[in-house]
C-alpha cells in the first residue's frame, strides 16, 4: 500500500512539473489518503501485534 501511495506522489509531481494542475492535484490527493490508511493499518497491525504477546520483528 505504501508502494501505491510512492507512485500517485511521484504521478503528481510528474503532472505538476508538465502544468497538469488538476491531475497534479487529484494525484496527490489520492496519495494522501492511501498514506494515512497505510499509517492506520500499520498502527492497528503493531497493536495486534502486542496484543498478542509476540515481540517486535
Amino acid at each position: 500500500m505504501l508502494g501505491w501511495a510512492i507512485t500517485f506522489l511521484v504521478i503528481a509531481l510528474i503532472a505538476a512539473v508538465l502544468g497538469f494542475g488538476g491531475i497534479a492535484s487529484a494525484s496527490a490527493g489520492i496519495a494522501k489518503i492511501i498514506f494515512f490508511v497505510f499509517i492506520v493499518l500499520f498502527v492497528l497491525a503493531m497493536i495486534a501485534r502486542a496484543v498478542k504477546g509476540r515481540p517486535p520483528v
